[in-house]
């Protein structure tokens, strides 16, 4: 098959995940990230485990690109030799979260350099990577997505193709990562707020859970706010400050007010200068026990008179 050599270029939890699907389903990949140790887990899927991201591109027919930001895109595809080293007419797919308008550039400079371009959000987290069925919201023209279908096929359960307009995807993206983001946000207020109250957490969880305030966030996060694990983090304070920034500046390009949003990246913000940042984003409840001097873990935390 055409894009049966695969280049892939960030193998954190997410990006390792979908490395080893693809393996599975038979493609020949090579990986690169910058810590060498993730680079060894790839090779002992069954890759081949690249020196560079050029070397992870090198005559590959299809790129799959899954790092943290924006300005590490611009460093892989333009600063790196990848664009020369792929195959020619090669395939690329951002999966990563970032500005809408970027991604839009980004698919226009890709063409005029000859490829083709995907923009290829992703959601499901870890678990959905690891088994295949990741959500992919994407754009790209039909060219693009013949010659990727296969291996998109390995590592989503549902691709839903928006537009042939490169930023489209990341778009609607920007709407699932703002509705996270604020509902994880709320759920710690109001576990906050209970707790402040005298409520039993445990209790209040399983009360809110079988009642209409409940939501799929809520049920998984607060489990990690009544526990205090926060690591390792299935996503990180410092990836919501980064994704909800987006939100707001794709908001900002369309002229559109988003106050909540705004609101919740403040939170997280905050959470991650108190030395939250590297730890999951359920912590943000931490902002409100450290107000509060309240617990909702339970832990044993200075009460406020």
């Amino acid at each position: 098959m055409q894009a049966s050599r695969i280049g892939f270029i960030g193998l954190g939890a997410m990006g390792l995940a979908m490395g080893r699907q693809l393996l599975k389903a038979g493609f020949t990949l090579a990986g690169y990230d910058v810590r060498p140790e993730a680079v060894a887990q790839i090779a002992d899927a069954g890759g081949r485990g690249a020196n560079s991201p050029a070397d992870a591109a090198a005559d590959a027919h299809l790129l799959f690109v899954m790092v943290f930001n924006a300005q590490q895109i611009e460093q892989v595809l333009f600063e790196s030799g990848v664009l020369d080293a792929l195959a020619p007419g090669a395939t690329i797919i951002v999966c990563s979260t970032v500005a809408p308008p970027f991604v839009r550039d980004l698919g226009q400079r890709v063409k005029q350099a000859g490829h083709h371009f995907i923009d290829g959000p992703v959601s499901g987290g870890v678990p959905a990577a690891q088994d295949g069925s990741l959500t992919m919201m994407a754009a790209g023209e039909a060219e693009a997505f013949a010659a990727a279908e296969p291996a998109l096929a390995a590592v989503t359960g549902k691709l839903y193709r928006l537009s042939e307009e490169p930023g489209v995807g990341s778009y609607v993206k920007a709407v699932n990562q703002l509705l996270a983001g604020v509902h994880v946000a709320v759920a710690a207020e109001g576990m906050a707020l209970g707790t402040r109250a005298g409520a039993d957490p445990q209790v209040l969880y399983d009360v809110i859970r079988s009642s209409a305030g409940s939501s799929v966030l809520f049920e998984r996060k607060v489990p990690q706010m009544l526990s205090a694990e926060y690591d390792p983090p299935k996503s990180s304070v410092e990836i919501w400050v980064k994704d909800l920034g987006a939100v707001l500046d794709a908001a900002r390009d369309l002229r559109f007010p988003l106050p909540l949003t705004s609101v919740a990246h403040q939170l997280y913000l905050a959470v991650a200068a108190s030395g939250h940042g590297l730890d999951d984003y359920a912590s943000v409840v931490t902002f409100y026990e450290d107000l509060a001097g309240i617990s909702v873990s339970g832990q044993v935390r200075q009460e406020v008179e």
